[in-house]
């Protein structure tokens, strides 16, 4: 594993540092936030172009209009929404893993409050959705169009975060694999992994355990070819937003099948917090496909 890419040394000690360390799981998050913002301002693009978009008030930054405001694509806005899902998402994710390890929160509040790891992804989904929605309506976009082009492109962002995951080795793996069982044609780094060099600093058994993050990198990817190409659906504005939805809950209903977390009991039932809310999900997005399955 490599849960730190690279370290550039300070010449001169600044505050105590004397270099600058660079974590696979921050680049990958990175990445996952570019890849998003780009696919959605070339789809928020395409719609305004098609006439389905109507144009936003912003302020300009260029020429005799400099600080004025001017009309523009709905596209100019991913910015600031970027920069919205990046601060809410973390304090989303990290509220949300607290909330789950609140055992561990009590014990050593501040480390938790300020590890490298501990994130979760439904908490920083829910937080960054809340701000986003805000955000848009404040503008006067269509909230069911703006959501139909960037919830795809949070389900490749996902996958690509995972895979930031996997190479730091932060705990999001899946519960002991079994060799016996393996598949011929599945390479051995495929059904089990050791993570060495995690950035936990665990032991994992000799058999390593499924890395789910992989699994879950090749779904998302899956997943967003398949909404992608339905951006021109014939139906109601809403219904990839539902679609998407959908997925994200049958998708992380099924790894948690394999996957390490902690169990809660509901009703005599140990279900996982991503379980429970993943249900929710479905639940959402059968009823909202339900009402937006219709012609336009």
């Amino acid at each position: 594993m490599y849960p730190r890419l690279l370290e550039i040394p300070i010449p001169i000690e600044f505050l105590g540092i004397d270099s600058i360390t660079i974590y696979s799981f921050g680049a990958m998050m990175a990445a996952a936030f570019l890849t998003a913002a780009w696919l959605t301002r070339r789809e928020l693009e395409r719609l305004y172009t098609l006439g389905k978009l109507n144009a936003v008030q912003v302020l300009s930054r260029k020429g005799n209009n400099k600080g004025r405001k001017v009309q523009a694509s709905p596209a100019s806005l991913v910015g600031t929404v970027t920069v919205i899902a990046v601060v809410g998402g973390i304090i989303g994710a990290k509220i949300f893993h607290i909330l789950e390890n609140w055992g561990d929160f009590m014990v050593d509040p501040y480390g938790m409050i300020f590890s490298q790891g501990g994130l979760t992804f439904y908490g920083g989904l829910l937080f960054a959705a809340a701000g986003i929605v805000w955000y848009i309506r404040k503008h006067g976009v269509s909230l069911p169009l703006f959501t139909d082009s960037i919830l795809p492109t949070v389900m490749l962002a996902y996958g690509i975060g995972r895979i930031g995951c996997h190479l730091a080795g932060d705990g999001d793996w899946g519960i002991t694999s079994n060799p016996n069982v393996k598949p011929g044609f599945i390479p051995d780094w495929l059904w089990g992994e050791t993570y060495p060099n995690n950035i936990l600093g665990v032991t994992l058994p000799e058999s390593g355990v499924y890395p789910t993050s992989i699994y879950e990198f090749v779904m998302a990817s899956a997943l967003f070819a398949l909404l992608w190409s339905l951006r021109n659906h014939p139906f109601k504005a809403g219904w990839l937003t539902f679609l998407t939805v959908l997925f994200f809950g049958v998708e992380r209903l099924l790894i948690e099948q394999i996957r390490v977390n902690n169990v809660f009991d509901v009703f005599g039932l140990e279900v996982t917090q991503a379980e429970m809310i993943s249900v929710v999900m479905i639940i959402v997005g059968i009823v909202g496909l339900a009402f937006t399955t219709r012609r336009k």
